[in-house]
């Protein structure tokens, strides 16, 4: 074990503010020290973590830890994350930063794919190693947002003996429908897959050692893309780490936060409804980042919660958090299309739990002449050309359903759609809509999509929810089966979580079709499909909200930044999602064909130097050849000491025919220009049904 003082980084502050019925938080006591350790596993390996450490008053005493488990580089993260760790620290805990294996600056080579057992099994030992030392209790919490939220989950599940409870922002139980490699059970091509395995061969800052050691653990080692594309459906691959095969493994109280313009919202309701251990959960407007560094606003200060609740489950002290109900939840209110959202409107309440009782499905049936009512039409149908290159307004190549989307004007134009007349009063909805489709196609794969939007008296149109169904998993995403061309058959899609009230006067508006590019890879034949209407037919279920006299949770304003950690900045913050947004939209009328080009630049500042990101992702499809569609990804990080200059780069081509996918991969790393090394890598993977 090494221990470092790196230095003493905060002064203790005034008093939190108290709030009414709760039991008050007591000020922050104690300065802030970062330490450097290593933790050793069983093998031998050794994790590089940071511990964030009470220093102060009565510092020389023991405390709860909380753990932030993840492979983004805690070197490069300590800037941004001073401001998270030292508000729990100032209130009597330590916060354990560690670099999974194989990343950032822990030894070992690196895990072979998110989530592997190689990393959990490491996380116990983590726990383990942070119960005993001489400053814990022995009491430990995990938190932490997207892949810190979906391994805290999953430890708990472990039910490690010193893990005492979880927060979990913006995490998911169900690794297949829900997360970045398949959305819905369609293949999807995200920024994050590639971009993530260009930081994964870089070696740990400052020292950036480049030596042959460094190169067969971590530059040679194939991309984690390759593995994931090759599991095209739902089965063990994506159980190993998924709670949504087994609930009743997880006993851990758990925190869930949610937010409505964030990809993993789903697993808020789930695992409210179906987990037996204690939880609550919290779904604002946000996307995805923390609640007090929100986009879009209203934020709050998520960290006063976090405090109650670990202060209940490590410290023993009752803070009145478990008093109230399991759920606070943001309704929204109507507002324009994006892409831009500065504020979200609509109001905080408290629900007991979900599902909600007083929730009732209304029925509405879509007809030949366009409408959509609760009266069943006479039984029709009808036809839906595909268009492959249709969806970018409601799913580009970093959005997924709930995003701040554009108007849907455009995508609606080669859709079905289907309106209600203006409402005479104010509607709310909450929870998941559903769409019975009863469809049928030509072909033997084809998805099928469906949007809820909200059609303002101006004729502008918000997306409200959505979501899409593999016609080859109509039965089940285990077992593909393709389609009978010709035969009818039902689709039942759940759309995804989403609250909004309809103001008075606007129509709701549903619209099918069998695209959605460049977020959801097309399916390969041109076809034409139908959709059959009627009393038995393809239906609508909306969760309609009665209104209720609800309590409304008290939470605290955001409290100011703290000042930054000496050394660390941001020159370029980069694009508002911190990954490539869609910087022009190029399609040909006449040969049917679209290109969409999504790029971002970051910069930041360290102690040691200076490193510059690019990024460039190209989408390109053919209305009638979507067989042949294609995404290109560029990235480069580029780190500027003092005795020299370190450039990484990746490309990387994703093509696609009628029978496989094919990847094309090139990672280089230069020294001053010159190229250090190369490697390549081309594979072939057959569609399996997608």
């Amino acid at each position: 074990m090494r221990w470092g003082l790196v230095g003493v980084l905060l002064a203790p502050s005034g008093p939190a503010l108290g709030q009414p019925g709760r039991a008050p938080e007591g000020p922050p006591a104690f300065e802030v020290a970062l330490e450097e350790a290593w933790i050793t596993m069983p093998d031998g390996v050794r994790l590089a973590a940071d511990l964030w450490r009470p220093k102060g008053t009565g510092a020389g005493g023991r405390f709860p830890v909380l753990l932030e488990y993840l492979p983004y580089r805690k070197m490069e993260g300590r800037g941004g994350r001073y401001p998270l760790y030292a508000y729990f620290v100032r209130r009597g805990y330590v916060v354990a930063r560690v670099d999974i294996r194989g990343t950032g600056n822990g030894e070992g080579t690196l895990i072979p794919h998110e989530y592997s057992e190689i990393e959990q099994a490491d996380g116990d030992a983590v726990i383990a190693w942070l119960a005993r030392q001489p400053f814990s209790t022995g009491n430990v919490g995990m938190f932490g947002i997207s892949w810190g939220g979906f391994n805290a989950i999953q430890m708990a599940m472990r039910r490690p003996p010193a893990l005492k409870a979880i927060i979990a922002a913006h995490a998911t139980d169900d690794l297949y429908q829900d997360d970045v490699h398949f959305i819905d059970g369609m293949m999807h091509v995200d920024s994050w897959e590639m971009s993530q395995d260009l930081a994964n061969a870089m070696p740990g800052a400052p020292d950036y050692r480049i030596d042959d050691r460094y190169f067969a653990e971590r530059f040679d080692t194939p991309p984690w893309m390759l593995t994931y594309k090759r599991q095209q459906r739902d089965g063990p691959f994506w159980d190993r780490a998924s709670l949504k095969t087994r609930y009743d493994a997880i006993a851990t109280p758990t925190l869930l936060i949610g937010g409505w313009y964030d990809g993993y919202r789903d697993a808020v309701p789930r695992i409210l409804q179906h987990a037996k251990a204690p939880v609550k959960a919290i779904v604002g407007a946000w996307n995805h980042t923390f609640p007090n560094t929100p986009y879009p606003k209203p934020g709050f200060e998520w960290r006063h919660e976090a405090v109650r609740w670990f202060d209940q489950w490590l410290k023993g002290r009752p803070t009145g958090i478990m008093d109230e109900p399991r759920l606070a939840v943001y309704v929204r209110r109507w507002h324009p299309p994006g892409p831009y959202l500065e504020e979200a409107p609509g109001d905080w309440r408290f629900e007991e739990g979900w599902p909600i009782e007083r929730i009732r499905d209304s029925v509405l049936f879509p007809d030949d002449d366009g409408r959509l009512s609760p009266a069943a039409p006479p039984a029709s149908i009808q036809i839906l050309r595909y268009l492959a290159t249709t969806g970018v307004e409601a799913g580009g190549p970093v959005m997924w359903f709930g995003d701040v989307a554009p108007d849907q004007r455009p995508t609606d134009a080669f859709s079905r759609v289907f309106e209600t007349a203006p409402l005479a009063e104010d509607l709310e909805i909450l929870g998941l809509p559903r769409v019975l489709l009863q469809v049928a196609a030509d072909v033997p794969q084809a998805h099928w999509f469906v949007r809820l939007n909200d059609v303002a008296p101006d004729g502008t149109v918000t997306l409200v929810a959505g979501a899409g169904q593999n016609g080859a998993h109509r039965r089940s995403a285990r077992e593909p089966r393709p389609i009978e061309p010709g035969q009818p058959f039902p689709l039942d899609v759940e759309m995804h979580f989403t609250s909004w009230v309809f103001p008075k006067g606007h129509r709701l508006r549903l619209a099918v079709s069998n695209a959605q590019w460049p977020m959801i890879w097309p399916t390969p034949f041109p076809m034409t499909t139908s959709l059959h209407l009627g009393a038995g037919a393809t239906r609508l279920f909306l969760p309609i909200v009665p209104p209720a006299d609800r309590p409304k949770p008290r939470f605290l304003p955001i409290e100011p930044r703290i000042d930054s950690l000496p050394g660390y900045g941001s020159i370029d913050l980069g694009t508002t999602s911190g990954y490539g947004e869609i910087s022009s939209v190029d399609r040909n009328p006449q040969t049917g064909s679209a290109r969409v080009v999504a790029t971002s630049t970051s910069a930041s500042r360290f102690p040691w130097g200076e490193e510059h990101n690019t990024e460039s992702i190209t989408h390109e499809a053919h209305d009638d050849r979507p067989d042949s569609t294609i995404v290109r990804g560029e990235y480069s990080t580029t780190v500027t000491l003092k005795d020299r200059t370190l450039r990484w780069e990746s490309r990387v081509v994703f093509r696609s025919d009628r029978e496989s996918f094919y990847y094309t991969g090139v990672r280089r790393l230069s020294k001053d220009g010159v190229l250090l090394r190369e490697k390549k890598w081309e594979q072939t993977i057959p569609r399996d049904h997608q």
